[in-house]
């Protein structure tokens, strides 16, 4: 599988189809994408990057962000893709800035923080060799390796998958078959155009993220699930303000494992959520985040390393990466074929 819902994005640049192309991450589906399919994307900070036209899954969540091969191609994107945009509410009024300004910014210095969390079981042995090979790799540049402590990201998960499912369930209820989309051939009467229009419309897992919103929305349950999550979300959002002031970057890996089949884990949709350990956290706080290829495990699939910055310091993460890729060549090999 491509890894979410840019995947298909993802998979045109990495079969060079496509020299870059545009992606949205709401929980990491630019990110997680360009990890598994062996390419370069960013997930902006939320509002640096207009949404508007695209179909709003999540929207305090969801952000526009590029993909390409390399972290230099991404600088160009952005360059071409930020700025205010008077039809998003959501879009931020900022000064205009090169994206491309730090891509050979010297790396002596810097200071990488370095997640316990980030680090613990559950991930893939070729997974953490190849994060720490990397690590190993700045830190011959001059860059310092700070440890620290995300206590809340392992709730990122939990919290993330009451939120999105909630605003998912409000977004997604325009599509009834009168005003957007796709409308049931047959019915019976309105209603019968309803329930046929959406069951026809909708995917199984999107059914499932809209059934879950709605529930938690519910009365009687919106103070137990949604009213605590937003709660924990600020939390996760403290703990990343408070790490910047220990570090420059967090570095980790993108996914815990890499790519795994097609229907693999459809059964069992929680292990498929858990895929998203360290993805989510980035969005839930409206932080930038960048993945960037950085090895192959036995079985020639690519490995995502993530780069978390501060907010509006793509720039920086671009140019931590472009340094990356300078002296590596992940970014450049496309990944072996494998048999279905």
């Amino acid at each position: 599988m491509p890894g979410g819902s840019s995947g298909g994005s993802a998979a045109s640049v990495a079969a060079r189809l496509v020299p870059a192309a545009t992606g949205t991450d709401t929980g990491g589906s630019v990110r997680q994408p360009a990890a598994m399919c062996g390419v370069s994307g960013l997930k902006p900070t939320y509002g640096v990057v207009s949404r508007y036209g695209i179909v709003a899954f999540a929207s305090s969540l969801d952000q526009a962000g590029p993909l390409a091969k390399s972290a230099a191609d991404l600088a160009l994107l952005m360059n071409a893709m930020a700025g205010f945009d008077p039809r998003d509410s959501t879009s931020l009024e900022r000064p205009k800035e090169d994206y491309a300004r730090a891509l050979q910014m010297p790396l002596s210095g810097m200071r990488i923080g370095v997640p316990r969390e980030y680090f613990g079981p559950g991930i893939d042995a070729p997974v953490r060799a190849a994060v720490d090979q990397a690590l190993r790799w700045y830190e011959t540049q001059g860059a310092r390796r700070v440890e620290l402590s995300l206590a809340t990201s392992r709730l990122g998960v939990p919290v993330y998958y009451v939120i999105a499912p909630a605003e998912a369930s409000s977004n997604l209820s325009r599509f009834d078959g009168v005003r957007y989309g796709h409308r049931a051939a047959e019915y019976r009467d309105l209603f019968d155009m309803y329930c046929r229009t959406r069951a026809e419309g909708f995917g199984a897992e999107v059914k499932r993220r809209i059934l879950v919103g709605t529930y938690v929305l519910s009365h009687g349950y919106y103070d137990a699930y949604y009213l605590q999550a937003q709660k924990v979300r600020r939390l996760i959002a403290r703990d990343f303000v408070q790490a910047f002031t220990q570090c420059d970057v967090i570095l980790g890996p993108t996914s815990p494992t890499t790519a795994f089949a097609i229907g693999a884990k459809s059964d069992d949709p929680v292990q498929m959520y858990l895929n998203d350990i360290f993805t989510v956290s980035a969005p839930l706080a409206g932080l930038p985040a960048l993945s960037v290829p950085c090895g192959f495990d036995d079985a020639g699939l690519p490995i995502g390393l993530q780069l978390t910055g501060n907010y509006f310091s793509e720039a920086q993460l671009l140019g931590i990466a472009h340094r990356y890729q300078q002296a590596t060549d992940w970014h450049s090999r496309v990944p072996r074929e494998t048999p279905l």
